[in-house]
């Protein structure tokens, strides 16, 4: 955060609702420190134009903040979660009693291009991860072919659960239940949830388990082995997000997908596949863990293909 001068109430006010957001919320430390960024560079706007007293803010000075990051070249998506944490903030002060109005509350974020997430078609999913050259079963393995274990393991998981990259790097061994084909995450707020997991991806993970992660537990060079994660490194210790992102690159390098991929592509793939397999809106809602249906609502966008197809099947005077 940055410099408080003790005069400042509303830097006091922003250290009372980051503890909140933290410790009492419970929310991910990513989340949280997105939050303070975001409220950092509200505060220094406000300082300069020499408000530092909540009750100083007027609704004006919102809107102008939110003309001030357009001018300045911020995406439609950045200012919409700029203004999603001013409107977090003030709703705090107002039930901290802080402040006698929410000011923000009626302002909106400008409207920008919708667009759509990254998606691989089911056979570029396929290609993905039969791209994924495994050791033949019974050979003797090393740690690289461990890590060929695991990497197999990690993106059948998430293309089958459609789990966030934190909720991949952060399941542990007691979170999977093959027999069941099962598997508990947890997302954002420390918020648990029970996914399915298909035949592929339990048996990707289950032959990792077994020949892959004993020789990447085995790589830890000091101090006691990683007992608890699934997923580990080739330290041994558990992955980073950092790490699954190269894993991902590599694959879609591997398998010559020429378009942009991450770990998100996963999830966003599975559901959609999901939503144009039948699946309805609220049981993705419940798989994917987002708080609010309408977040899921994005994929149920479809291809100009479907879209003509289904046209012409079904009006009267198509044909």
């Amino acid at each position: 955060m940055v410099g408080m001068d003790r005069t400042d109430a509303i830097a006091r006010l922003q250290t009372q609702f980051i503890a909140h957001i933290d410790v009492e919320r419970g929310l991910s430390k990513a989340t949280v420190a997105a939050y303070t960024s975001d409220l950092d560079r509200y505060r220094a706007w406000l300082n300069k134009r020499g408000i530092t007293d909540p009750n100083a803010i007027t609704k004006q000075h919102v809107e102008d903040y939110v003309a001030y990051l357009d001018a300045n070249g911020a995406s439609a998506r950045s200012k919409a979660r700029n203004l999603a944490s001013i409107h977090e903030f003030h709703r705090f002060a107002l039930s901290a009693h802080a402040v006698t109005d929410d000011v923000s509350a009626t302002v909106k974020a400008p409207k920008g291009a919708s667009t759509l997430p990254d998606v691989l078609t089911v056979d570029e999913v396929a290609k993905l991860l039969d791209c994924m050259l495994v050791p033949a079963p019974g050979c003797v393995m090393d740690a690289p072919d461990a890590v060929l274990l695991r990497d197999k393991a990690l993106l059948e998981f998430m293309y089958a659960t459609g789990c966030r990259v934190s909720e991949a790097v952060g399941v542990d061994l007691n979170d999977i239940d093959l027999d069941e084909r099962v598997a508990r995450v947890t997302g954002k707020g420390a918020k648990q949830r029970l996914v399915p997991v298909g035949d592929c991806a339990c048996a990707a993970i289950a032959r990792y388990l077994r020949e892959g992660r004993p020789i990447l537990e085995g790589c830890v060079k000091s101090g006691e082995p990683e007992r608890r994660a699934v997923f580990l490194n080739k330290r041994g210790r558990r992955m980073s997000r950092q790490s699954v992102w190269e894993v991902v690159n590599q694959a879609g390098q591997r398998a010559h997908i020429g378009k942009p991929l991450h770990p998100h592509t996963l999830r966003h793939s599975f559901a959609t596949h999901l939503i144009q397999g039948g699946a309805d809106v609220r049981t993705v809602q419940e798989l994917l863990g987002h708080a609010s249906v309408t977040t899921t609502q994005i994929y149920t966008h479809v291809s100009p293909e479907n879209l003509i197809e289904t046209y012409l099947t079904a009006h009267p005077r198509a044909r």
